[in-house]
């Protein structure tokens, strides 16, 4: 059974979305004492058959967690919600919505007196264990509502949680927070390739491993890199392809919003763009503008051989 700090004060609340981080937050939530009544589209994930039994199972004033994908997904859950759901009831959204996607739900629910936080959710796989780290938004009001949930979801001791500030504050600090990661695993992964690439290091994956103790560098993301090295050395069976959940591009046109400069983090945004090329339409260009200005060879499109560098001596 996974840890999850003194027991609390047990509530009841309704949980949509049951799959690999919702299911895992079930789990949690009811280990902690909480009565979770879960709803899923697979049968045999959910409690109940529909949002309208999960929304009777639960008494007043009801707050229902919502874990689905951002977007359509979420919006249309949350606007049947808004139905079902009366005055003094509350909806969380903790999936990966647009902090501003947020306020237009928030306002939503509120014509029918109808609570609404956004909860930004970090954890992945390893929450149901070590807990999740939430940045949440909304009044303090609303929060009070799903604070025994929230206290049983985050990790243990004073960090790992944090009331963000009003509706939008939670997601917008989960969007850095993606930010952030996209640059620091992008910087892991350009050290990796450097130091294979060069015959000098005998063994890149153990000065990984040295690094996780008394560097500056040392970090979670370190540890999950050794632990992938271990488990596929050289990463052999992996495809250099690499895909974005969409909050790496909303950090970026937020930096453009507010001309708030994030090098790093758009470097790194595009960098998976260009692992999905198969070739290179760009590069294609770049290539024949070698070749027209100085001669130089090109490669055909089959990938053969370059022909020989022109003298320009």
């Amino acid at each position: 059974m996974a840890r999850t700090g003194p027991r609390l004060l047990g509530m009841d609340i309704g949980l949509v979305g049951l799959g690999k981080m919702g299911g895992n937050m079930r789990t949690r939530l009811r280990n902690a004492g909480h009565t979770v009544v879960g709803f899923d589209h697979d049968p045999d994930k959910r409690d109940v058959d529909s949002l309208e039994a999960l929304v009777e199972a639960l008494p007043s004033p009801k707050v229902v967690w919502v874990m689905v994908p951002s977007g359509a997904p979420t919006h249309e859950t949350i606007e049947r919600l808004g139905e079902l759901l009366g005055e003094g009831d509350l909806v969380v959204d903790g999936g990966n919505s647009r902090w501003t996607d947020d306020q237009a739900h928030a306002a939503m629910l509120a014509e029918k007196g109808i609570g609404f936080v956004d909860c930004g959710v970090s954890g992945g796989v390893w929450g149901l264990e070590n807990g999740y780290a939430l940045m949440y938004g909304g009044t303090a009001e609303d929060v009070a509502k799903v604070q025994p949930a929230l206290d049983a979801l985050k990790p243990e001791g004073e960090l790992g949680a944090v009331h963000a500030g009003k509706v939008g504050a939670g997601h917008f600090s989960k969007m850095v927070h993606n930010g952030i990661e996209y640059a620091v695993m992008q910087s892991y992964a350009e050290g990796w390739e450097l130091l294979q690439a060069v015959d000098v290091v005998d063994n890149t994956t153990e000065v990984f491993r040295s690094w996780r103790e008394g560097t500056v560098i040392r970090s979670w993301l370190l540890d999950l890199l050794v632990a992938a090295l271990d488990e596929d050395p050289g990463l052999a069976s992996i495809r250099g392809y690499a895909d974005d959940s969409g909050e790496g591009r909303w950090t970026v046109e937020a930096g453009i919003e507010n001309a708030v400069a994030t090098p790093a983090i758009t470097a790194a945004l595009y960098a998976r763009f260009v692992s999905r090329q198969e070739d290179s339409p760009a590069m294609k260009a770049v290539a024949a503008m070698r070749n027209q200005f100085g001669g130089h060879a090109t490669q055909a499109a089959s990938g053969g051989e370059p022909g020989p560098e022109p003298d320009l001596a």
